[in-house]
């Protein structure tokens, strides 16, 4: 007994050292410039908050949709679903530190049988009664003493997946809140497409009715009506498309809103001007990109777990020591005698095991912890890349689709003034109708153009909103590890 408890000691107080086997964990490099290239266009108006960056566009039903997309929307239920399995892995691995313990009691009633050789003899004792009863109860305890520390590198390895789980909702989140503004921008953006095809039909039925009128009269010839009948079809045929396509677009928003398509097509209806574009305020460095993008955050806690996957497979090689205890009572006959001085009865238990002969699958094991470490390593390290070429590309397409939009506004307004002078002259016979047809379908072009541009400068906004992180408070990977 002496011998046991001084080898109990030793254990425990082995253990009290926190030595773990394995690499200790150190956050790896990350190929990151000094500066962006690219710098974000200047407009008027407040900077964007970058964690709620939706609400600086100035339209208040964005604003809406999003936060009922950052409640209802179905891929946010899903991660946070798996965050809940990563909390439950991380809590088993905690209990695997802690002594496990059981109670357990039964009760038994028995009638036996005079016809099997014990009933025989039993059968002839004077007194002997058929029915019998059986009392015990029992408490167990056991505890794995985590000597070389593959509990604890277990342990490690659940808390970053914990960890890169929330760091994943929160890289959904926005995705969400992201992919809700673009959608409601393309809508807004194809109802002002549609406005100018829609006008343009208008003009050309405007056009056509003149033409008639001066055929009527003998001034115009007959291919001109039919020529501007072709024209006008043309424009017609632009606005079913268009339509099709802000379908299309208003039954991608109810779904990420976590509504059946349709729910709010009714409310979108009404065209209202394209969000105006705020002011991006601090970006930070690509450096910052490591502590602000969630995704970043969570590829980084995916190494930290292969790193400690790897300790727990190398504690293999060692000896694996438990410590257990029986305390309760023996069987017995009458319930009045189960806790009785007499009835009780205790074991204690020091258990061993090791895989002494199985190094070779031991190795195997290592082999591939280190090899799932190595991948999350070049991940992480190419979504940091990534992160960054987000960056570069929404700045260099908000600069130049915000210039581009500034030249079509431009243009707009000179073809506009060209097509009103073209049609004065056809009027006085000094121009073709040729011209104003050239005129027309100029104008629609630039003018569609221009609101195509228009609705790209705030979605390169969006994008480097969510390419530069924004959407939730940020911490970095401490913050997030602290948790």
């Amino acid at each position: 007994m002496i011998t046991i408890r001084l080898l109990a000691a030793a254990v425990v107080a082995v253990a009290a050292t926190g030595c773990a086997v394995g690499p200790d964990y150190r956050r790896p490099d990350a190929p990151v410039p000094d500066r962006y290239l690219g710098q974000p266009v200047t407009v008027q108006g407040r900077a964007a908050d970058l964690t709620a960056w939706w609400g600086s566009f100035g339209d208040p039903q964005l604003a809406r949709y999003v936060a009922q997309a950052l409640a209802s929307n179905l891929d946010l239920a899903q991660a946070a679903a798996r965050v809940a399995q990563a909390r439950a892995g991380l809590h088993a691995a905690d209990a695997a530190l802690l002594p496990s313990g059981t109670v357990n009691g039964s009760a038994t009633r028995a009638y036996q049988s005079v016809e099997t050789p014990l009933g025989r003899v039993l059968g002839a004792t004077p007194g002997y009664e058929r029915w019998g009863t059986a009392y015990d109860v029992n408490a167990a305890a056991s505890w794995e003493i985590d000597l070389f520390g593959g509990l604890r590198r277990g342990r490690e390895a659940a808390g970053a997946d914990y960890q890169a789980s929330e760091a994943d909702f929160v890289a959904a989140r926005l995705a969400v809140a992201a992919q809700t503004a673009d959608i409601y921008i393309g809508i807004r953006g194809l109802q002002a497409r549609l406005g100018i095809a829609q006008q343009q039909v208008a003009t050309r039925r405007d056009l056509l009715a003149k033409v008639r009128l001066l055929h009527d009269k003998g001034v115009a010839p007959a291919y001109q009506v039919d020529q501007t009948e072709g024209e006008l079809a043309q424009a017609e045929a632009a606005v079913p498309a268009l339509q099709a396509a802000l379908d299309a677009a208003s039954n991608a928003l109810d779904v990420m809103l976590g509504t059946p398509p349709g729910t709010h097509r009714a409310e979108l209806r009404a065209p209202v001007s394209i969000p105006a574009v705020p002011a991006i305020g601090t970006m930070g460095t690509p450096a910052d990109l490591l502590q602000r993008r969630p995704d970043l955050i969570a590829a980084e806690r995916r190494v930290a777990a292969g790193n400690a996957r790897i300790g727990a497979a190398m504690a293999e090689y060692y000896p694996h020591v438990s410590l257990g205890a029986l305390l309760g009572s023996a069987t017995t006959l009458s319930a009045g005698h189960l806790f009785g001085s007499g009835a009780g009865e205790g074991a204690a238990l020091l258990g061993v095991r090791w895989r002494l002969f199985d190094f070779g699958r031991i190795d195997a094991q290592i082999a591939q912890a280190k090899g799932r470490e190595a991948e999350s390593l070049a991940a992480y390290r190419l979504a940091v890349l990534h992160a960054t070429e987000d960056v570069e590309n929404a700045f260099s397409a908000l600069a130049n689709r915000t210039q581009q939009t500034a030249v079509l506004v431009r243009g707009e307004e000179a073809l506009a003034r060209s097509r009103a002078a073209s049609f004065a002259a056809y009027r006085r016979g000094a121009a073709s109708l040729i011209e104003v047809l050239r005129a027309d379908d100029t104008l629609l072009r630039t003018a569609d153009a221009r609101a195509q541009a228009q609705t790209d400068v705030a979605r390169a906004a969006v994008a480097a909103y969510k390419a530069l992180g924004g959407g939730w408070e940020p911490g970095g990977i401490d913050k997030v590890a602290a948790r």
